[in-house]
């Protein structure tokens, strides 16, 4: 199929499939003698793929290396590897967002229990002293 056809059907566009096929993730072109380039069915599962793997939050360099140049060169426990790490990284980014987290709920709740006869100013000085409080003990 030529790259439009490709691009409907994907739903990307021409600009980005070309993208993909510089930086090494759609190695599945042809060059006609017209200079037309004619693409496979494949090429639509290899940029689903990309798609899916960037939502998940691989970058193009680990996608790279995780699609293979045809997919009948599918390194199994390399994806593997791959996955289970991403699952990692992701585990410990929802460590650090839920420390982050309860840290805000903290300040915010500290900040709200301003007592009534003090002022914005020494109220900030007061959440402050808490938090020095806290980190230091």
């Amino acid at each position: 199929m030529k790259i439009g056809e490709l691009a409907k059907r994907s739903g990307q566009s021409q600009s980005r499939i070309r993208f993909y096929e510089k930086v090494g993730l759609l190695r599945l072109v042809d060059r006609r003698a017209n200079g037309y380039r004619s693409y496979p069915p494949e090429a639509l599962v290899v940029l689903n793929l990309i798609d899916t793997a960037q939502h998940a939050g691989f970058s193009l360099d680990e996608i790279r290396r995780m699609v293979p140049s045809d997919l009948d060169t599918w390194q199994h426990d390399g994806l593997l590897d791959a996955l289970r790490a991403k699952v990692a990284e992701i585990d410990a980014l929802e460590a650090k967002l839920a420390r982050s987290k309860a840290q805000i709920v903290a300040l915010l709740a500290e900040i709200e229990a301003k007592p009534g006869d003090l002022d914005c100013k020494a109220n900030a000085r007061r959440v402050m002293a808490r938090m020095l409080v806290e980190t230091d003990g």
